[in-house]
């Protein structure tokens, strides 16, 4: 899949070093379920469990001369209710952070989610206080559905995630008002 400036393609296991060095920074994982002792060994493993899973796909955003830049998670997959979760996206190259490669890439994410899966609903959330993941989220028509109360750990701390989702026909509605 690729846009303009980006291209997303499936993760593959040299990834995991790249994604190690991401997510064990604290300006990444502020917003992130993501404990601060996080290990290569543990994404490695995550990696591999979610290989072999149905319901998750992973994706690794890489710039226009292939270099991966960020990542997308993708878990819940059920295609009886034709629904999944967006659980992870986020651009983890400091350099690259601000140009609008996160926009760039839940809009292709959305594509692949509703036209090419078929989906009628997509959901994601956010910590509480992310206020750049909340307005990118509204701006691209997700609806808020609640907050769900102590709903993640990390560090051994609660976290309350705000949720919401978006519907095939709000995804379609939004592409023909532009």
């Amino acid at each position: 899949m690729e846009s303009i400036n980006i291209k997303i393609r499936p993760t593959i296991f040299s990834d995991c070093e790249l994604f190690a060095k991401w997510e064990t920074e604290p300006s990444m994982t502020e917003f992130f379920s993501m404990n601060s002792d996080r290990t290569y060994e543990d994404i490695v493993g995550e990696y591999v469990v979610r290989e072999l899973d149905k319901t998750k796909l992973q994706f690794t955003i890489c710039s226009k001369e292939e270099l991966p830049i960020g990542r997308i998670y993708i878990s819940k997959i059920d295609f009886d209710s034709d629904s999944l979760d967006i659980t992870r996206i986020y651009i983890g190259d400091k350099e690259n952070r601000g140009k609008g490669y996160g926009e760039e890439a839940l809009r292709i994410i959305l594509e692949y989610c509703f036209i090419c899966l078929h989906m009628e609903r997509v959901t994601l959330d956010y910590f509480e206080g992310n206020n750049v993941a909340a307005t990118l989220y509204s701006k691209l028509g997700f609806k808020h559905e609640g907050l769900a109360r102590n709903a993640c750990k990390k560090n051994g701390k609660y976290y309350d995630l705000h949720l919401l989702s978006l519907l095939r026909s709000e995804y379609y509605g939004k592409i023909h008002n532009k």
